[in-house]
């Protein structure tokens, strides 16, 4: 009985062992089917990681509020936005340096240098900024020229719900400026007056989506810079703030301005020398003084300004519309110009081309000049200030505009039934339609010589 019971067990732990190899086999079809192996795979780590694209990175946000600046209206927080500014701009990969809303930062004149490490820096004005307030609370070393710069920027947007005021009234009073005088005289004594906002020597920029008034001088001024897109601005300061163009280029290519309201006390837009690919469009412009090409040629210089193009644009209650003004004695070129379905409401010179622009009655006649050609006016239409002629093209004795057309160009008084002539001088060109009033003063063709000036090569 005992060799049977040790017997039965052995064979038990035979047949065990058997179909336990049996089932340990691989078996090609019953081996995902019925194999439920606990895993040897280390687990994932707790909470798992965020997929990344590759190619995006969600910006850095450095709050001027954390870097020291208090937004009291009062308080200098220049310190506090250059180094919020440095840190962003050191930054790896994308950021956003935030102006939050709520507050008033006063900043005193500064420069915000690049190039940026960060692949896009913005400038996110959601809170309200402003500089000193007046001549007298200017910092005694600092530029009288410029209140907030820009430099060697590349891939920057600006952008916010904010406000930028320039509290411009006590600049715009000093004794030096024109309409304080009697019959526009100065006085003696020191006349710098800051520059808003100025992007110098910059690319890839974007202005955006903001607002600012009362500027000292110049709202925007872009100098050496190219690849610009400005949209959506809305630009104010009186009427009678001298001074206050509300964007000017200069030296700067491949421009877009679109989208923008600006009502100031001088030039909406303009666009001084070695500008070209200038693309305006959808402007609400006025009061003002007009979209100005100018000036150019001032002190002899030369200066060559091509493909600019202003379309779908509005002007209204201004002393001008569109208008290139050059002084005498200057050189280079300004063509390929086109003013394209521009609506005029009283406006005093709606057209004008000004070669003997000066700003006293002392500036000499001088024989060189800028030329001027291929200046397009079509579908421009309105009333106009019978104070002035509608159109004017007063061009050089010496260097005549020529190539001017003028299709579907009806200006009527803005009062009255006193329609005024145009004027001409020395102006070449063709009515494609015939213009109300007809401007029958252009001479047609062409001049029979021009003079060998390196001027026309620009």
């Amino acid at each position: 009985m005992f060799f049977l019971r040790i017997a039965t067990l052995v064979f038990l732990i035979f047949t065990c062992s058997f179909f336990n190899q049996i089932h340990g086999r691989p078996h090609s079809h019953a081996h995902k089917k019925h194999l439920h192996p606990i895993s040897h795979v280390s687990f994932p780590p707790s909470p798992a990681p965020e997929a990344v694209s590759p190619t995006y990175h969600e910006p850095a946000v450095f709050n001027v509020r954390s870097f020291g600046a208090v937004g009291d209206g009062v308080s200098d927080d220049t310190q506090a936005f250059k180094l919020a500014w440095d840190t962003a701009c050191q930054a790896e990969e994308s950021a956003t340096l935030l102006v939050p809303n709520g507050y008033i930062f006063m900043i005193q004149s500064c420069i915000f240098t690049g190039p940026c490490k960060s692949v896009l820096t913005f400038q996110k004005i959601d809170g309200n900024i402003v500089p000193p307030d007046g001549p007298d609370s200017w910092p005694r070393y600092s530029s009288r020229r410029q209140w907030l710069v820009f430099y060697r920027i590349n891939g920057m947007t600006m952008e916010g719900s904010g406000v930028i005021d320039g509290r411009g009234e006590k600049w715009w009073d000093l004794p030096c400026k024109p309409h304080k005088g009697i019959n526009g005289k100065t006085q003696p004594g020191p006349c710098d007056s800051p520059v808003a906002i100025r992007f110098f020597m910059s690319s890839n920029l974007t202005v955006q989506r903001l607002e600012i008034k009362n500027s000292p001088q110049f709202h925007f001024r872009f100098d050496g810079c190219q690849n610009v897109h400005i949209e959506m601005l809305t630009i104010k300061s009186p009427a009678q703030s001298p001074n206050t163009d509300g964007i000017h280029i200069d030296n700067t290519n491949n421009v877009k301005i679109y989208n923008s309201v600006i009502s100031n006390g001088d030039d909406c837009v303009s666009i001084g020398t070695g500008c070209h690919n200038v693309d305006i469009r959808n402007i609400t412009c006025g009061p003002s003084h007009g979209i100005s090409i100018g000036s150019l040629g001032n002190h002899n210089s030369r200066a060559c300004v091509y493909n600019v193009t202003v379309s779908e644009s509005v002007i209204k209650h201004s002393d001008n519309g569109v208008r290139i003004k050059t002084w005498q004695g200057g050189a280079g070129s300004v063509s390929k110009v086109i003013f394209n379905n521009i609506h005029m409401d009283t406006v005093r010179n709606p057209i004008i081309i000004d070669q003997y622009y000066c700003l006293s009655k002392n500036c000499l006649n001088q024989s060189s000049a800028v030329f001027i050609s291929a200046i397009s006016y079509s579908n421009i239409k309105g009333t106009y200030d019978v104070r002035s002629p509608p159109m004017r093209f007063a061009c050089s004795d010496s260097v005549p505009c020529t190539n001017l057309t003028l299709y579907e160009v009806e200006l009527l008084p803005a009062q009255g039934n006193i329609f005024t002539d145009p004027f001409c001088w020395n102006a070449y060109g063709t009515m494609q339609t015939l213009t109300i009033p007809p401007a029958f003063c252009l001479i047609e063709g062409n001049p029979l010589s021009l003079p060998q000036n390196d001027v026309v090569q620009c």
